[in-house]
């Protein structure tokens, strides 16, 4: 079922009735998630400030899918942008490993 997403807040409905729709427990969700149930239950509850990384792991975790319905002028720009955004990642990523290996040789 395709539900629009327009607050932060229904997010977190989406996620709980996700749960309960497989008869999980928070605690036992959580667990086999690999989050702490604190941070499931700040995500069920539309908690501002949820880190994005552990969101889309509760999200994967859960089979909940998230998609974007972009106006066709932005839709256009998508593969353009993810691939700017590839190239700024790959250079902060290696920015870190070279302040890693300084870091060794001191």
């Amino acid at each position: 079922m395709k539900t629009e997403i327009t607050e932060f807040h229904e997010l977190g409905v989406a996620v709980r009735a996700a749960r309960k729709a497989q008869h999980l427990r928070q605690d036992a969700a959580a667990a086999g998630i690999g989050v702490s149930e604190s941070f499931l239950g700040k995500v069920e509850n539309g908690a501002e400030g949820v880190h994005w990384g552990k969101l889309f792991k509760v999200l994967d975790g859960l089979g909940v899918r998230v998609s974007v319905d972009l106006p066709d002028d932005a839709a256009a720009l998508v593969a353009d942008e993810q691939r700017k955004f590839q190239r700024r990642r790959a250079r902060v990523e290696q920015r870190v490993a070279r302040k890693a290996t300084l870091k060794q040789s001191v």
